[in-house]
């Protein structure tokens, strides 16, 4: 037997929405049982392109070390300063 669910209240901007799903749980106004996977393959991802001036050795030393992990370095760059904000 499925539950009376709860209706989503109209938002006034994304910031009151936000703050309603902080202090909400979401299972009272969806039932996830009936929710189906999406898929959004033209969805880029909001990005900003930086100048970075770095002096070579350390580029070079990055370079090494994404090598050594096999990933880009661009990309071990953004996963280190992610990590380290974060901390």
């Amino acid at each position: 037997m499925s539950r009376k669910r709860k209706s989503i209240p109209p938002f006034k901007s994304e910031a009151e929405e936000r703050a309603f799903w902080e202090s909400h749980d979401s299972t009272d106004y969806v039932d996830w049982s009936r929710a189906e996977r999406a898929r959004f393959p033209n969805l880029k991802p909001s990005t900003k392109a930086i100048s970075l001036r770095l002096p070579v050795d350390l580029l070079e030393r990055i370079k090494i070390a994404a090598n050594k992990r096999d990933v880009p370095y661009q990309s071990l760059i953004k996963v280190w300063l992610a990590e380290k904000v974060d901390a």
